[in-house]
């Protein structure tokens, strides 16, 4: 049902290369660039995550109680992702780890931004 989100930012090249590094662990690519927006995706016709300079031209700033989800294959690569986005400056939410009755696996990190970001398998 989704087709994109975008995340708002007030450095698009510094969103660009930690978005480039993080989407890159579950070989998602850049398929849109300009100066106003980056958009990645891990296959033609799927959903698709952006980066946004706002076009009201006012600072971007992370929404309170948004979040995107990721879904991903496997517990390894909700951990990968989530190891992934710390090492390239995001900041810790949540350890990858079973939620809701241990029937999935989430990680939680903010991007540079203060986007919040869940990593998500079923376990």
């Amino acid at each position: 049902m989704i087709g994109y989100v975008t995340l708002g930012t007030n450095d698009i090249d510094k969103s660009t290369a930690f978005y480039d590094e993080l989407l890159g662990e579950i070989e998602a690519k850049r398929i849109m660039t300009d100066a106003h927006i980056r958009l990645w995706s891990t296959a033609p016709a799927t959903a698709m995550l952006a980066v946004i300079k706002p076009y009201d031209g006012e600072v971007a700033t992370a929404g309170n109680g948004t979040m995107v989800a990721l879904s991903v294959e496997t517990a390894e690569n909700v951990a990968k992702l989530h190891a992934k986005a710390l090492a390239l400056g995001g900041q810790d939410e949540g350890a990858p780890g079973p939620r809701g009755e241990g029937k999935m696996i989430f990680g939680y990190c903010r991007d540079l931004e203060g986007n919040k970001l869940a990593f998500y398998c079923k376990a």
